[in-house]
């Protein structure tokens, strides 16, 4: 059950990966396509309403909005796609069926009840004899889905469809018929049973949801009012979850769903602290980005912390092996700062002593989000490379109190990795007693490596799985390779990953498998399963 969750969690990231460009286009077409901003920047004088640049700075701030209107689509599509094992095209396609499918029945059902987008208004339900609070908490339960009168389910109804979409495909994508109907046979038949299926599925939907929904919003209102002791749970618990793949589904319904909270903003309720930032930053309208948005924190660890853990794990090796601990912390901290994948440094001292990571960086990383929410910081992203839009709208951010914030965390970690490494003998990079077997290259050792064919290391990957035999599936997620093998006792050893396959770290749990490569995991992958023969 675990590596099912873990799979889907991996999954999840394929849609969320399109915020990442709508924010960049929400937040240079908001700029620029408002016309007291452009103004402020002293742009005037070249970008004015109605003119060429104006237009097309419109344009890409409707773009990335576009994202965010149809989230619940990607998801449908993007989850069904990462959980097919095979025909992943196929599989995608049937998320589209069941996700229009779903709601289209819901719209039917409503409509034969007699509820319509004019009898669920908070005035009409007032006049059929709802308190003003239960009509608006009713009311809130519908919205329109591509323009289908539907229930407001949010991502929920892409996700619901995208995983009942891939349980189809899987079962039935090579399913034989006869021949006179072998048209119909492999993943075209899992399109005829998506119409089937869809139908006790939308018609549970219309019964379940309402209670779902209620659901959601007393779990929202807990979270909302539970101060600075949920924001803390919620942060280190973030970070506790990592060594399992799963930390991506504490962060997830807070993130994208109403679960974080819903706000309107020029006439649209947004759900997810992560959704209603991106459409501040779009607004003319709003001055500032919400306080509580419990993503703020990590920033004190991606800047301060990691890096701070990173210096003393480098003071504390030994002084012939400074140069080689240096090659393999220095593109680590980068990957954090620049990028905002943390999992390379994290897992250096994960794997060399697990204490490390539980009882000094997750408790500080929990304290962060504490920090930063009371101290009121709300800016858009947590690496650099999400800076920019921050740039285009200062009015928005504040962020001054980072200014001794990242540095006071970057001494927590350097003095508290310090002394516990020195006092218990942690045997970080550096400091084994054997030679380190860390690899300094040279630029003529990084030119003679570039020069190997890259068949080489994917083979490598497929041989120390135990061969193409023992393969039953590969994904990926952000930085990991997720593999399910037949036999565990034939994938090569955790050194042997590290040390000849480029690999950062190899988490186990009996067949299953999470390879860490980062962020070039994803080429990897594909290449991996072109070898194998795995669409």
């Amino acid at each position: 059950m675990k590596e099912r969750i873990q799979v889907f969690a991996g999954s999840m990231m394929i849609p969320i990966i399109l915020l990442v460009v709508a924010g960049i286009f929400i937040g240079v077409g908001a700029a620029f396509a408002n016309i007291e901003n452009v103004n402020a920047l002293h742009l005037g004088w070249l970008i004015k309403e109605g003119n060429f640049l104006h237009d097309f700075f419109t344009i890409i701030n409707s773009l990335g909005f576009m994202v965010m209107r149809f989230l619940p689509v990607f998801f449908a599509v993007g989850i069904a796609y990462g959980l097919a094992k095979k025909e992943k095209g196929w599989a995608a396609m049937a998320g589209v069926v069941l996700f229009l499918g779903i709601n289209t029945i819901i719209n039917t059902m409503l409509t034969i009840n007699n509820l319509t987008p004019e009898t669920t208004t908070i005035d009409a339900l007032i006049q059929s004899g709802y308190s003003e609070q239960d009509a608006k908490n009713y009311n809130s339960l519908f919205g329109h889905v591509l323009g289908i009168f539907s229930y407001n389910m949010g991502i929920f109804s892409g996700i619901i469809a995208g995983i009942v979409a891939s349980l189809i495909h899987n079962r039935y994508c090579e399913k034989q018929l006869p021949n006179a109907l072998s048209f119909f046979a492999g993943p075209r038949y899992v399109q005829i049973m998506a119409f089937i299926v869809v139908l006790p599925v939308g018609i549970i939907m219309y019964y379940v949801w309402p209670i779902v929904g209620m659901g959601l919003s007393s779990l929202s209102n807990f979270i909302t009012t539970s101060g600075l002791i949920g924001t803390f749970v919620f942060g280190a618990a973030d970070r506790a979850l990592l060594p399992l793949g799963i930390h991506h589904l504490i962060a997830f319904p807070i993130e994208y769903t109403k679960v974080g909270g819903t706000m309107m903003i020029d006439g649209t309720v947004y759900e997810g602290v992560r959704n209603i930032m991106l459409a501040q930053m779009g607004s003319p309208n709003e001055s500032e980005y919400i306080v509580r948005n419990f993503t703020t924190g990590r920033i004190l660890f991606h800047f301060g912390g990691l890096p701070g853990a990173a210096l003393a794990m480098y003071m504390t090796a030994k002084k012939e092996n400074r140069k080689k601990v240096a090659s393999l912390l220095i593109p680590a901290v980068a990957t954090a700062v620049l990028i905002g994948v943390t999992e390379p440094i994290e897992y250096t001292f994960l794997f060399v002593q697990p204490l490390l990571y539980f009882l000094i960086h997750v408790p500080l990383s929990g304290l962060s989000y504490v920090i930063t929410e009371a101290l009121n910081v709300s800016i858009i992203g947590t690496a650099v490379r999400d800076m920019f839009p921050n740039l285009l709208q200062t009015e928005k951010v504040n962020a001054l109190s980072l200014l001794f914030l990242i540095p006071a965390y970057f001494a927590a970690y350097y003095f508290s990795f310090r002394w516990a490494i020195l006092k218990f003998n942690i045997k970080t990079p550096g400091r084994e007693d054997k030679e380190s077997m860390i690899k300094l290259f040279t630029k003529k050792d990084y030119k003679e490596l570039k020069d190997l064919e890259k068949d080489d290391q994917i083979s490598g990957i497929v041989n120390a799985l135990g061969g193409i035999e023992n393969i039953d599936n590969i994904t990926n997620c952000a930085t990991r390779l997720r593999v399910e093998v037949k036999d565990a006792k034939l994938v090569d050893t955790d050194e042997k990953w590290v040390n000849e396959l480029g690999a950062q770290g190899v988490v186990r749990n009996g067949n299953s498998l999470q390879i860490i490569y980062g962020t070039q995991v994803i080429t990897l992958a594909g290449q991996v399963k072109t070898a194998i023969g795995m669409e």
